[in-house]
Parts: C-alpha cells; sequence; structure tokens
C-alpha cells in the first residue's frame, strides 16, 4: 500500500477524527439481540445479546467505532443492572448471554463493582455468560465476577493481529505476551476466552490481510483460546476514513472473509466464527451476496466447510 503520510496515531489525532457519538439513555442498553451460535458444547443454541451503555473506552483504538454508543461520563451506580433487566424484559428465553460493554467489562469506570452482584443474579439462570475485555485489564476482578455466577463465564479479548508493525499501530496498548498472559490467567482458572481477530486491519492489502488474519488464529490457539471471531475491518469510525482516502486502507472482501474461516475451521483447533455485522458493506457483487451470507452463516453454525458459491466475482482479488 502507499506510504503512510506522518499522522501521529495516538489518542489526540484519532479521537480529532471521529463525527458525534449518538444519544444514549444510560438505564437502557444501546441496542439487544438474539442469535444463534454453535456453543461451546457444541449445540446450535439462542445466544442473547446485551450492548450495554456505559462510558467509553479509556483505549481510544484506531479501528474501533464502538465509542459511537458511549456516554463521556461514569454510568449511576445501578443503571447497569437496570439497562440488563430491562432487556431480559423485552428478550425471548435463551441459554446464553452476552453482556457486551463497547469496552472493557472489568474498568470500573465502564461497568462498578458494586453491581456486580446484582447483574450476576440477573443472568444467574444462564448456563453461560460472556463478557469483553482488554488483556490488560484481565485479573482477579474477573474471578470476583465469576465466582457471583450461577452460570459458566466466557472472555473476548482483542487479539486483532499477531502483524509486528501492524498492531503496534492500532494505540491498543497492547503486546502479544498481553494477550498470552490473559489467556493463561483465564485457563488457569478453567474460564473459556475467545478471541477477536481482525481482518484486513490498516496497512495491509488483501492477500496480506488474508495471511496474516490465518497467522492471528494460529497465536490464539496457541496460547489456549476456546474459540476465534474474525472480524472484517470497517471504515466509518473517522481515523479509517482518513486513512482509506490515503490509500492505507480497504476493507476486506467478503472472499477473503470466507478464505480466512475456511482455514480456520480447517485447522479443527476450537470454534471459529465469521463476523456477519454489516456484512452487506463487504461484497461488491450483488449476484452471489446472499448466497455467501447463508454459506458463512451455515460454516458458522456447523463449524464444517460448505459448497462453495459459484460466481465470476470469486476470481477478482482487489489488493
Amino acid at each position: 500500500m502507499k506510504k503512510k503520510k506522518d499522522h501521529k496515531l495516538e489518542d489526540a489525532w484519532i479521537r480529532a477524527q471521529r463525527g458525534d457519538k449518538n444519544k444514549t439513555d444510560p438505564y437502557k442498553p444501546y441496542a439487544f439481540n438474539v442469535e444463534k451460535e454453535r456453543t461451546s458444547s457444541g449445540k446450535i443454541e439462542d445466544v442473547a445479546t446485551i450492548f450495554l451503555t456505559n462510558k467509553e473506552c479509556p483505549f481510544s483504538c484506531l479501528m474501533c467505532d464502538l465509542w459511537k454508543n458511549t456516554t463521556d461520563e461514569k454510568v449511576p451506580p445501578g443503571a447497569i443492572p437496570e439497562q440488563i433487566s430491562w432487556a431480559l424484559e423485552q428478550l425471548p428465553p435463551s441459554k446464553h448471554i452476552k453482556l457486551y460493554n463497547s469496552g472493557n467489562f472489568f474498568d470500573k469506570q465502564a461497568i462498578p463493582r458494586k453491581d456486580y452482584a446484582k447483574m450476576a443474579s440477573l443472568v444467574q439462570n444462564f448456563e453461560t455468560v460472556i463478557v469483553e475485555s482488554h488483556p490488560r485489564l484481565i485479573n482477579d476482578k474477573v474471578l470476583q465476577f465469576r465466582d457471583m455466577l450461577g452460570a459458566e463465564l466466557q472472555v473476548a479479548i482483542g487479539l486483532e493481529t499477531v502483524h509486528p508493525e501492524v498492531v503496534s499501530k492500532l494505540n491498543k496498548r497492547m503486546q502479544l505476551a498481553d494477550f498470552k498472559k490473559s489467556v493463561e490467567f483465564l485457563n488457569k482458572h478453567d474460564i473459556k476466552s475467545r478471541a477477536f481477530i481482525l481482518l484486513r486491519p490498516p496497512f495491509l492489502n488483501e492477500i496480506e490481510g488474508i495471511e496474516w488474519a490465518r497467522k492471528s488464529i494460529d497465536y490464539a490457539f496457541e496460547c489456549g483460546v476456546e474459540c476465534c471471531v474474525i472480524i472484517p475491518t470497517r471504515s466509518g469510525n473517522g481515523a479509517l476514513d482518513i486513512l482509506q482516502k490515503e490509500g492505507h486502507f480497504s476493507p476486506p472482501d467478503i472472499k477473503s472473509l470466507e478464505e480466512a474461516l475456511e482455514y480456520g475451521i480447517g485447522l479443527q483447533s476450537g470454534r471459529v466464527f465469521a463476523d456477519l455485522w454489516d456484512i452487506n458493506m463487504f461484497s461488491t457483487c450483488m449476484k452471489c451476496l446472499e448466497e455467501r451470507k447463508i454459506r458463512l452463516e451455515n460454516t458458522n453454525h456447523y463449524q464444517q466447510l460448505q459448497p462453495v458459491v459459484s460466481c465470476s466475482c470469486a476470481k477478482k482479488i482487489n489488493l
């Protein structure tokens, strides 16, 4: 890709490229849904996700757009349990739940520790509770929350990429050793983990994007995660839009997502999912888009390679 302009890819520049945040209510989650997922037991079951409204994550990562639905200040004590309670009243019954908060569950500025007990009581009837966290915030607080739950706790961690130069430019304030250490800590305490892996982060072309997604999947499983989620890197957060205009970033093609997923499934080292959020934006061919979406979804569910979609666009790879 083109030589990068001399942007200082740190908090000030990244934040300066942002637009306005969306209006949120500290007593209601900004979104919630139920989707089917292959669970760690091998069953395809409904998983509820509550997207909690809370204070913005302290890490201003280059690729992140989750700040759009966060608050500038800490939410009041009791607000997070109220959000969960409100969402559960709207959601149909399910056995598993994700409490995703646009950042780090174990950041006390986002989720007050005093609310842990009430939150745990609200989700105690679920079989599995999945939260997300930066690796540097995984410590004994995880065990405190786990011990309050009647459910199995799992933790999702953003690995993003193992590309040595790109990972240092993401402003994530994380070394690969931090990721490995956090997974080892969780495994020591019998807590399953999943890794978020970016497909084609900035400064990589399409072929490199696939290659480094594969290497990142390898590393995650070598560290001991139980599941990998491949996330196509998307524009729309301000910073990546600037880099895209300058030729330093392009969103990956849906066919690259298929390739990365097929590689991960072929390893048979654990579950591997393709993230299908906003999947339409990664396809330039409307003729085969719906077929590819169904194929990806079936691959996610059954963890087996599905019949290849035949289309003339399959021969086109945008570097």
